[in-house]
């Protein structure tokens, strides 16, 4: 299965990660602004929140995904920690999982890769689910369209998914958001997270 990584994937990229045998996160794409490479959505008390990592590209100087470099000119970990916080520290499973969370934002990373893979292994071990990969050496088209998932990748450009509800802080105030970082699933559902992820495999 073909997958780009992503900075704290939502819910569909887990839903097909978990259906997947084996995984090939792609890095050798050209970088493209306004995709998940670089951001997520979280459920705050205004509605929907993107967290966005801020790195150094331009489009005059095309670059592949595992060469873009994170910038250092704002600091996103400080204000996206106090987002998380404001978000979810009234969620069930906030306190149980944030210790191993934070420290990710206590790290200096010098590529967006690394801190997209970092958001990956944390995720995992959250669930207890142990899915092996390899990153991409070459570009590539998919031989196989049925286990290509990069375009979940585009933010702006999927049809949006409608995942069954689960409960989350806001939802008196706001409705059910679907398919948004896996932090929000974790902190509300905790333990009960990779059980509601199989159930979704339909949805994709």
């Amino acid at each position: 299965m073909l997958l780009h990584p992503t900075y704290f994937p939502n819910i569909a990229h887990y839903v097909a990660i978990l259906s997947a045998k084996d995984l090939v996160f792609e890095v050798c794409d050209n970088y493209q602004k306004q995709t998940y490479r670089n951001r997520c959505d979280i459920y705050g008390a205004n509605g929907k929140l993107t967290l966005t990592i801020p790195v150094s590209y331009t489009q005059k100087n095309r670059q592949r995904c595992k060469d873009v470099t994170i910038s250092t000119s704002v600091n996103w970990q400080v204000q996206h920690l106090k987002s998380l916080d404001s978000a979810y520290r009234m969620s069930p499973f906030y306190e149980f999982y944030i210790d191993a969370i934070r420290p990710l934002f206590q790290t200096e990373f010098k590529y967006l890769l690394d801190i997209n893979l970092k958001c990956f292994e944390i995720l995992s071990e959250c669930l207890e689910i142990n899915t092996p990969f390899i990153i991409s050496k070459t570009y590539a088209p998919s031989e196989n369209e049925a286990n290509d998932f990069r375009h979940l990748v585009n933010a702006k450009k999927n049809t949006p998914i409608h995942f069954e509800k689960y409960t989350q802080v806001f939802t008196e105030k706001h409705g059910f958001l679907s398919n948004l970082s896996m932090l929000d699933l974790l902190f509300n559902e905790g333990p009960n997270a990779a059980n509601y992820l199989q159930k979704q495999v339909n949805f994709l």
